[in-house]
């Protein structure tokens, strides 16, 4: 079955809903050298549409990792459970960045799952979120912080 385009408009209202992050890592499109992709929560593949209640702002490599998987595993129970899905689930009741706020913790058995199946604490990315921690571009205004020492 062929894709279907999502059109300009689509696209805009998603990134302008995402506030230009990725739903996933929450990683600014703003500061990256290509735009971030369109995903299906709920893969084509198993029955998901073209619709804005069924799509999320990526980064390329959420999107890629995510692939069509809608499960993970725990790490922390070793239990199968549901992946983040961003039309469903609220960020914040999934995830917080650790005090340092380079990585993302996962609060939440879906939010371990999640972190661990799209390898959101890579070490690329951790060198990525301190450089712009330090230029004040990390991490976004409004995501919660580990507080401690």
């Amino acid at each position: 079955m062929p894709r279907s385009k999502i059109s300009e408009i689509i696209q805009a209202q998603i990134r302008q809903r995402a506030n230009y992050l990725c739903e996933y890592c929450h990683a600014s499109e703003q500061w990256q050298y290509v735009r971030f992709t369109i995903d299906h929560v709920i893969p084509l593949a198993q029955g998901g549409v073209d619709s804005l209640e069924n799509l999320a702002l990526a980064c390329f490599h959420c999107n890629r990792r995510k692939s069509n998987n809608l499960i993970g595993i725990d790490p922390q129970l070793e239990i199968k459970t549901p992946l983040f899905n961003p039309r469903c689930d609220r960020w914040y009741d999934h995830f917080i960045w650790s005090v340092d706020q380079l990585y993302i913790v996962g609060l939440t058995a879906t939010g371990r799952a999640t972190v661990e199946a799209l390898a959101m604490n890579r070490e690329r990315v951790i060198h990525i979120r301190a450089a712009d921690r330090d230029v004040g571009r990390h991490p976004p205004k409004d995501d919660p912080i580990q507080q401690g020492s």
